[in-house]
């Protein structure tokens, strides 16, 4: 046979080269764009979600008085769990921070402590009576305001040693640090401070205005249509537009009031900072300054050249002068009226830290605890064993019942329109949407039979139902990857049909099954869609004992934390995903691990 080198060819071999390798950076560059989005979605889901490992907790000595935990002194477990177990802690917190006074400013110190470290000190007591008239630090959890802030979620901060020498008076709970010129550098940051709210001042000097703007071109509107009113006599319509009238030049009165007081604020704070030797006024709006000097914290209120004027946050120990290196300043970036977290809760905390009174511990109760209002005290240790249960019915219910109508399909329907007819049943109900299974389960499990809501079982038969076509598929494509010759060679040495199919066939095709089952039940771990339809999106705060249970699982459970408000709950709703993902990949990987095990390629 000649070969064909005509000179068409050669010409054409370059071009078809080149064809070929930019087919193939085509499709090198599509695989490394899907790399790179997958490689950013962990990359953003692991980067908010890896600090939901660890827990801040508070160091506080508590005494277990007697006459608060157990005042007969007969130990009786009533007694004992039923004590006011938050008066010993907010007893400690007052020993530690004595200076706090009024209702409003101990209720927030109480707060820094979270509520459910209440129930850990009932359970040691009811485990340990011997505790009792004992004094004993314990690591309490902190409240999640406080975790934040320690994870440096609540503002930018930045502390610095101050290399100045200074000294400190205080007078009527006002706090001086005078020095010679030594706090230009000070001055520097308040004065960029005041310039921060000068520009946000007139940011919105400009959104008001645009409002201001809106509402006279609706007062003119409003004028127009009740002179229109007038032409026709229309009584009603007259005093309807009359009275909008009024209450559109009352908003706009409103508006121009706001405008000038925003105007006189910033003219007062630009004058201070035209004047060189002006004292600087710190203000809610703009960046907190925090002086931690002589073992007590002080908020500064003013600051010039000279002198520092403050309000002690943290109660000092002495007064006197001050070398350098012997106090720092915490510029807390964020202002304080736009954070939860006030400087007073941030002036206890950064006592307690500089103290070693507060730390990051591996967080347990987000492994042990079930759900819970409070961020700090969450955990999924319901909706694990939510997913277990669920898991269990669903693989219980799915894999017999679809390896069996795989074995039947394959190896014993006759083929005729109404096994064609079931085949493509069966690979549309694999194109089914979810949340179809969900009307389902909810319609008929749960309306017609009255099967419990909320429960995993029902969760589990949903689930069966929305996998066995996975389940089908795969095991018919397993049964069909054994060579003819394994039930030749069965059949020839007088098997039956039933002894080929189970005795032979099954048994190599047992690894593609259980591959496409594992598959299956890692789609079935991360569906929420039909789990909401049945009830599992309840609020459930115990964990389940029994797949008959009330519970929900992690899908959902995610789900409902993603929903929540507070920053601390957007950190569990990615540490929870990291978990889910987690189990995900052990499912594919071990599903690619049987796969290696004990395939048999002929």
């Amino acid at each position: 046979m000649a070969v064909n080198n005509t000179e068409a060819v050669r010409k054409s071999l370059p071009k078809r080269y080149r064809r070929e390798r930019n087919f193939r950076m085509i499709g090198l560059s599509a695989i490394m764009v899907g790399l790179a989005f997958v490689f950013l979605l962990f990359f953003n889901i692991i980067s908010k979600g890896y600090s939901a490992f660890t827990q801040s907790y508070i160091a506080l000595p508590i005494t277990f008085a007697e006459e608060t935990i157990d005042p007969q002194g007969n130990r009786d477990p009533k007694a004992i769990a039923g004590a006011n177990y938050s008066s010993l802690i907010k007893s400690a917190l007052r020993e530690r921070f004595p200076d706090v006074s009024g209702r409003k400013n101990k209720r927030k110190l109480y707060r820094i402590v979270s509520s459910g470290a209440v129930y850990d000190m009932q359970a040691m007591v009811e485990k340990d009576h011997s505790l009792i008239r004992q004094t004993k630090t314990l690591w309490l959890l902190a409240d999640d305001e406080v975790d934040m802030y320690m994870k440096g979620y609540v503002s930018d901060t930045e502390a610095r040693t101050q290399e100045a020498d200074a000294t400190v008076t205080v007078t009527k709970g006002n706090v001086a640090i005078q020095s010679q010129g030594q706090f230009t550098g000070l001055v520097e940051i308040a004065r960029g401070n005041s310039e921060e709210v000068i520009r946000q001042g007139e940011r919105r000097i400009g959104h008001v205005r645009s409002k201001q703007d809106t509402a006279r071109q609706d007062l003119e509107l409003q004028r127009q249509r009740l002179e229109e009113a007038k032409s026709f006599g229309h009584t009603n319509a007259e005093e309807r537009f009359a009275e909008i009238i009024t209450e559109v030049e009352g908003r706009i009165d409103t508006l121009q009031r706001e405008i000038d007081a925003l105007e006189t604020r910033i003219t007062s704070i630009q004058a201070t900072l035209d004047d060189p030797d002006g004292v600087l006024q710190q203000t809610p709006e703009s960046a907190s300054l925090l002086i931690r000097a002589h073992g007590g914290i002080i908020k500064v209120t003013s600051i010039s050249a000279n002198i520092i004027n403050g309000e002690p946050l943290v109660a000092l120990k002495q007064t006197g002068p001050l070398k350098p290196g012997e106090w720092k300043i915490l510029s807390v970036q964020t202002p304080e009226q736009d954070r939860r977290f006030s400087d007073k809760s941030i002036a206890w905390s950064e006592s307690l830290r500089n103290d070693g009174m507060i730390e990051s511990k591996f967080n347990v109760p987000f492994f042990t605890h079930g759900d819970s209002r409070e961020p700090e005290q969450s955990g999924i240790a319901g909706a694990l064993m939510g997913s277990f249960y669920t898991l269990v019915v669903t693989l219980l219910l799915s894999f017999p019942i679809g390896v069996s109508a795989a074995i039947y399909l394959e190896e014993f329907a006759p083929k005729n329109r109404w096994s064609d007819l079931i085949e493509v049943n069966i690979n549309n109900l694999a194109a089914v949407p979810s949340i179809v299974f969900g009307l389902l389960g909810l319609a008929v499990f749960i309306n017609f039979f009255g099967m419990p809501r909320s429960a995993p079982v029902v969760g589990g038969v949903v689930l069966a139902l929305m996998t066995l076509p996975t389940i089908i598929i795969a095991s018919r494509a397993a049964l069909k990857s054994v060579p003819p010759s394994i039930r030749e060679a069965a059949l020839g040495m007088g098997a039956s049909r039933m002894q080929t199919i189970f005795h032979h066939v099954l048994p190599l095709a047992m690894p593609g099954m259980l591959t496409g089952s594992i598959i299956g039940m890692a789609q079935a771990l991360g569906e929420t869609a039909p789990l909401l339809m049945i009830g599992l999106v309840a609020f459930i705060v115990d964990i389940p004992g029994s797949a008959f249970d009330p519970s929900t699982v992690l899908p959902v459970q995610i789900y409902l934390w993603a929903d929540s408000p507070e920053r601390a709950f957007v950190e569990r709703t990615s540490a929870a995903i990291i978990v889910l993902l987690v189990f995900l990949i052990t499912m594919n990987a071990l599903a690619v691990l049987l796969r290696k095990k004990f395939e048999r390629r002929w």
